[in-house]
């Protein structure tokens, strides 16, 4: 709980978050271009991008198993110093086999990161704040999308990529300090927590599949948002390409678009963090999903720099409301006894989605072109986020998105 000074525990933990979240960037910008220099090698930069999601399809079957019946802050800590270590290691590293053995430890640090950190927020943060919550949190991440990068460039311009690495493990520490001062949130009985082995794996996987069963209307809320979300992955993943190929922009112009993005996601956020108490959870999830599906499809038809520019920040803006509008409603509608777990398992959807998506798009790309499918992702987002915008809207589903009341400990 927040206790009586009410704000004290959610401002520690959103420091932590977003200290880790600078530090994400950081770590991005520098593990790209340390394995472009060691390889030259586009596919080996691609890689990176696919280790992530295919660590999940190995890891999430059991990740939530584990989680849920141990410390959510304890996990943190770990995974936070985990992160810190590995990433110290990187340039010590004698082999890009070596590398990429590092890199699968991350991401195994990351898949027990991400379910313990949402279950930890429902527990911490009490359900009347979590939107404004949830609201400030996108906005730190926002920032982030600006002063990680930024920070990374100008670390690897004055000093080398081994140090930006070394100094981006403290990132981490900092994080791990910060979570020190916070509350554990349950009480843990070590001699009650069971053993993990596939008997408990399998009975929890139906608890989840029970819980999805008399619960469809929030499954079908946040798997179609993970669908939603695989669209733009599969768009972004596409998006240099697109942008310099069919385009034809430069490089330069390519990172000042990214730039915008970060500048509206910043704008949407800081808006958001400031009236989301106007703004109720429904209208954030519908008109987010809504206006964001068209940003894609200025962006699918664009023919210069200034449409895609409009589209850009179009979805940047309004991509912020939908992902604290998705998780407000998410961590008040999932108990937190199971959240771990139910977290795993979306995530182990959203990770085969993901990996199948890259693949198809790559191979249609090459087939027809690549205009040709991101029209075609752009337009099909849109027709479902209207569908979606309206299921969200329907009066009938209006007790779903309820903002007062206690935590969803149940």
């Amino acid at each position: 709980m927040t206790g009586a000074g009410g704000w004290k525990n959610p401002s520690l933990l959103l420091f932590a978050i977003g200290i880790s979240s600078v530090g994400n960037f950081v770590y991005l910008v520098a593990i790209n271009i340390m394995v472009l220099q060691l390889t030259g090698s586009a596919a080996a930069v691609a890689g990176l991008w696919i280790i992530g999601p295919l660590t999940n399809i190995a890891t999430k079957f059991w990740t939530g198993s584990f989680i849920d019946y141990r410390s959510k802050k304890n996990i943190m800590l770990v995974t936070y110093v985990l992160r810190a270590l590995f990433i110290f290691m990187i340039p010590l590293a004698p082999n890009m086999v070596v590398i990429y053995g590092v890199l699968v430890i991350l991401s195994v640090a990351q898949a027990f990161h991400t379910p313990a950190s949402m279950t930890y927020i429902a527990m911490t943060v009490q359900k009347e704040k979590r939107k404004r919550f949830n609201a400030i949190r996108s906005f730190c991440d926002s920032s982030a999308f600006i002063i990680g990068p930024a920070i990374g460039g100008a670390l690897i311009y004055l000093s080398t990529v081994e140090l930006t690495l070394w100094l981006n493990a403290g990132f981490f520490i900092l994080a791990a300090l910060l979570l020190l001062f916070l509350p554990k949130a349950e009480e843990t009985n070590r001699e009650a927590i069971p053993s993990l082995t596939v008997r408990q794996v399998v009975r929890d996987f139906s608890i989840v599949k029970e819980f999805m069963a008399n619960h469809r209307y929030v499954t079908f809320i946040y798997l179609g948002f993970i669908v939603v979300a695989t669209f733009t992955f599969a768009m972004d993943a596409q998006e240099v390409v697109f942008v310099q190929q069919v385009i034809g922009l430069s490089e330069v112009d390519y990172t000042l678009l990214i730039s915008i993005t970060g500048i509206g996601a910043v704008v949407g956020a800081f808006a958001l963090s400031i009236f989301s108490n106007r703004v109720s959870i429904r209208s954030m999830i519908a008109v987010g999903i809504f206006m964001m599906a068209c940003g894609y499809v200025i962006y699918a038809f664009s023919w210069s720099f200034t449409s895609i520019s409009v589209g850009f920040i179009l979805l940047g803006f309004f991509n912020v409301f939908l992902n604290a509008g998705i998780l407000t409603f998410y961590q008040n509608n999932i108990p937190t006894a199971v959240m771990g777990r139910v977290t795993s398992i979306f995530q182990l959807i959203q990770s085969v989605l993901h990996v199948g998506f890259i693949l198809g798009v790559g191979v249609f790309a090459d087939l027809i072109s690549l205009r040709l499918i991101i029209v075609l992702l752009a337009v099909i987002m849109l027709v479902m986020s209207v569908g979606f915008a309206m299921s969200v809207l329907a009066p009938k589903r209006k007790s779903f998105f309820q903002e007062e009341g206690g935590n969803s400990n149940g």
